[in-house]
């Protein structure tokens, strides 16, 4: 949030502070407005099928697809949150279908019009997007590869999108792979490793694409591609296209 205040001061010509102060509401055009609503569980949410994801890369090899977990996993990346998150705001509450929980009243718009470029700040793992004029239209946190799989400064593009990617897992370009590891595929799916969309870079065997894990976005270290939310992926994906240049910054 730091991250993306400062983005948005710097932007509308405000002091860089990372703080919500007086200039920095009045230029968002703050309400007072809930930053939470209502929602029922209904019978499809309720419905799954929900699957537990085994640990070994292997043994998930080996299911048909790889979906949620849980009804709280499920409704917790829809609103933009965690599992944990929504246990606290719904305490004794049993996710089920019928039940009313508090959930992040997470807008559902447009978005921002299309993008020009994509620029990726490496030491603050920022994905930012912008249009023609240079304006930062989006900004997203984003996971990079570390000294061993390092993302490469320099200006790459955008070649292919695709929406619920297998991932042809190859152990030889993974430096920690287990030795019992075989070149596999696993299925697609929120919990695949490449979560629900992949956008290739020209860079070989580089992409941008979602995670099972939301909670380490900007935490973790990758094997080379960058990493986002699944829902911070469709919304990059909806407002690029393949041809679209990545520029990458130190």
């Amino acid at each position: 949030m730091h991250k993306a205040v400062m983005s948005f001061q710097k932007e509308n010509g405000l002091a860089p502070t990372g703080r919500i102060d007086a200039p920095t509401w009045q230029a968002l055009n703050g309400s007072d407005d809930p930053v939470l609503m209502a929602y029922t569980i209904t019978d499809k949410d309720a419905s799954g099928p929900f699957v537990r994801i085994p640990a070994d890369l292997m043994e998930r090899a080996k299911l048909p697809r790889l979906p949620y977990e849980s009804l709280q996993e499920e409704l917790a990346e829809r609103f933009h949150a965690s599992p944990r998150l929504l246990r606290e705001l719904n305490p004794r509450k049993a996710f089920a279908a019928g039940t009313e929980i508090w959930v992040p009243a997470v807008t559902v718009d447009k978005g921002p019009r299309k993008a020009a470029a994509i620029t990726v700040l490496k030491r603050e793992r920022l994905l930012q997007v912008e249009d023609r004029e240079g304006h930062v239209l989006a900004q997203f946190p984003v996971s990079l590869g570390g000294r061993r799989d390092p993302l490469t400064t320099g200006k790459w593009k955008i070649t292919n999108e695709v929406k619920d990617p297998v991932f042809y897992y190859n152990p030889a370009l993974i430096w920690d792979a287990k030795s019992h590891y075989q070149k596999t595929q696993i299925a697609p799916g929120p919990n695949s490793p490449l979560g629900v969309m992949w956008l290739g870079l020209s860079k070989p065997h580089d992409g941008i694409h979602g995670t099972p894990e939301p909670s380490k976005v900007g935490r973790q270290e990758t094997h080379g591609c960058l990493h986002l939310t699944n829902w911070d992926v469709q919304k990059l994906a909806a407002i690029v296209s393949p041809g679209t240049p990545v520029i990458v910054q130190d």
